[in-house]
C-alpha cells in the first residue's frame, strides 16, 4: 500500500532540494518513491506546480515511436515508407502528448492545487507518494530542512512517530 506525506518548508526552493535528496536515497534503495510533486508559492502568492513525472512528454515520445512504425507500414502499401513514417511520427507525437496530458498518475492534481493554495508565501511544499522507506536512514537526511507535516495518509500513531522523529511538537 502506498502512503502520502506532504511536507511544508520555509524557502521557495527547499522542497526541490529535499526531492533531489530523496531521489539519491532511492538509488540507495532506502525509499521507494512512486510519485512526487513540488509546489512553490512565490512572493506574489502565485502557486507553481512541478510534477516529477511529465506524462505529456512520455506520451509524445511513445506516440512518435508507434506513429513512425505504423506510418512506415502504411507507407509501404503506397510505396513511400519515408513519407508515411514522417507523417505517422507527427500524428503519433500529437496524439501521444494529448493522451499523456489527460492522464492523471499518482497524486491527484486537484488535491495538489487545493493544498498548494494553503502554504505561506515564499515557501514550498513536497508531496511524496511512497511504498516504503527506511526510517532511521531517511528521516535524518531531511531533518535539517525543518519540514512541517501538512497532510499524511499514515495512521495517527505513525504520524506522531514521524513528527517526533523530525523534532516537531505534535
Amino acid at each position: 500500500m502506498s502512503n502520502l506525506v506532504v511536507f511544508d518548508f520555509d524557502g521557495i526552493h527547499t522542497a526541490d532540494e529535499v526531492l533531489n535528496k530523496l531521489r539519491a536515497l532511492q538509488k540507495e534503495y532506502l525509499i521507494d518513491l512512486e510519485d512526487a510533486c513540488v509546489v512553490e508559492r512565490d512572493a506574489n502568492g502565485k502557486v507553481h506546480i512541478k510534477q516529477a513525472v511529465n506524462l505529456t512528454a512520455i506520451g509524445a515520445a511513445s506516440g512518435v515511436t508507434r506513429g513512425a512504425l505504423l506510418g512506415a507500414l502504411v507507407g509501404f502499401l503506397f510505396l513511400n515508407p519515408l513519407a508515411g513514417m514522417a507523417l505517422g511520427a507527427a500524428v503519433g507525437a500529437g496524439s501521444g502528448a494529448l493522451a499523456g496530458s489527460l492522464v492523471d498518475y499518482g497524486i491527484e492534481d486537484d488535491f495538489i492545487r487545493k493544498l498548494g493554495e494553503t502554504i505561506p508565501v515564499e515557501s514550498s511544499a513536497l508531496f511524496i507518494l511512497f511504498k516504503s522507506f527506511t526510517e532511521d536512514k531517511v528521516l535524518p537526511e531531511i531533518e535539517p530542512y525543518k519540514p512541517r507535516v501538512l497532510k499524511t495518509s499514515l495512521s495517527n500513531a505513525d504520524e506522531e512517530k514521524l513528527k517526533a522523529a523530525l523534532g516537531q511538537a505534535a
